[in-house]
């Protein structure tokens, strides 16, 4: 049988990472990953640039999970700036986009990160094996997990499988699995970064607007994001709204701002500049004529200054307020992230290691750490895979 020093399940972000920091510190590895190649979901990311990171990623405010504080140790101790180091270590050009969100420059360029891993591995020793399914993971003295490639023991193992999101690119349960087997416990998982389905209400007017995109204030569970929301055939999808969903949890509203940049009197004000002009004419100037000439049936008609003050502010406030009911997500096959996951109160926060299962580490996505769209879930990967690779 083999024997190493760890087996760590999963060859992706936070897999490769911590395996090349346990590399680099002597140890001796092996990377089993079930498909053909290693690191898919880092190849199609950010549209093949790879957003790899966020300038706020040690922020532990903009991650979701049952222990809010649990991220704060990992973040702070391997930040977006050690990883920003490497990349330019590798000579990987880079630039900030929007909101500090850090992708690579050029097409395809996302490649580059996955041969950074897969070279730091290979400078520590790393065994990476790909097209490796798993048979069985058990534990004696040692952890033995049989494969279709063999059997390999280890005294330590890291569980980097991923949570169940973008089921075409090899996501499963295996994580989770694995967890019910050592009796570790799971927060439940819902899809996030997901777009939202409505019915068929709100479809009767969503539906013609498929295609536009605005920017407004998306508000869900307490949290509000100001981005672009796109419309599509099933619903609302675009950045705002993809923020929102991983706070949307079924049965409730998520409010919408289409007026982000103005007032509640904003259109009061337009009544005195403009008091002939109708106010499905002056919304078409805040945003599409599509979507202005849908939200004006929903509102008083007729020329402004027909219009007293105080309806008009009225109608500014429910523009800024419109409560909207999704029925749903798109599910796992569209989420980028599983919100929920291995329960934190059963990692160590420094580690990464089972309280209940010395020895066992369970890093990246399968946690119960989620963080927002824009690279922070890519540093929960480093930060994670980093504070694992010290301790194996």
């Amino acid at each position: 049988m083999n024997v190493f020093n760890t087996i760590i399940i999963g060859g992706g972000a936070a897999g490769l990472y911590a395996a090349l920091h346990a590399g680099r510190r002597g140890r001796r590895v092996l990377v089993l990953e079930r498909n053909s190649e290693v690191s898919a979901k880092i190849l199609i990311s950010g549209g093949g640039r790879c957003n790899f990171t966020n300038l706020h990623a040690n922020n532990p405010a903009r991650y979701l999970s049952a222990n809010p504080h649990f991220a704060r140790s990992a973040l702070a101790r391997h930040t977006q700036h050690d990883f920003i180091g490497l990349v330019k270590k590798h000579g990987i050009s880079h630039y900030e986009k929007t909101l500090g969100q850090i992708f690579c420059e050029g097409a395809r360029s996302s490649a580059k990160i996955v041969r950074m891993l897969v070279d730091e591995c290979a400078a520590g020793g790393v065994d990476v094996r790909v097209g490796c399914k798993i048979a069985e993971v058990r534990r004696n003295e040692r952890f033995i997990v049989e494969t279709s490639q063999g059997a390999f023991e280890s005294e330590t193992l890291v569980i980097a499988t991923g949570g169940l999101s973008i089921p075409k690119l090899g996501a499963t349960s295996f994580a989770f699995d694995i967890a019910k087997r050592f009796s570790i416990p799971v927060v439940a998982t819902r899809p996030g970064l997901v777009p939202l389905v409505f019915g068929e209400g709100d479809l009767a007017w969503m539906g013609p607007l498929s295609g536009v995109s605005t920017n407004v204030a998306a508000r869900a569970g307490g949290a509000e994001f100001r981005e672009a929301a796109l419309f599509t055939h099933r619903g609302l999808s675009g950045p705002a709204i993809l923020q929102a969903s991983s706070y949307w949890r079924e049965g409730q509203d998520i409010k919408i701002d289409w007026l982000p940049d103005a007032n509640d009197d904003a259109l009061a004000t337009r009544k005195r500049e403009r008091p002939k002009a109708q106010l499905k004419s002056v919304l078409a100037e805040l945003f599409s004529e599509r979507l202005a000439a849908v939200l004006a049936k929903k509102l008083p008609t007729g020329a402004l200054g027909d219009m007293k003050d105080a309806a008009l502010i009225e109608a500014a406030r429910a523009l800024k307020a419109w409560p909207l009911a999704p029925i749903g997500t798109e599910g796992y096959a569209k989420a980028e992230v599983t919100v929920g996951g291995i329960d934190t109160d059963g990692l160590s926060q420094q580690t990464m290691e089972c309280r209940r299962a010395p020895g066992l580490f369970f890093i990246g996505e399968c946690v119960d750490v989620t963080g927002w769209l824009g690279g922070y879930n890519f540093q929960w990967a480093w930060s994670s895979g980093w504070a694992a690779g010290q301790a194996i």
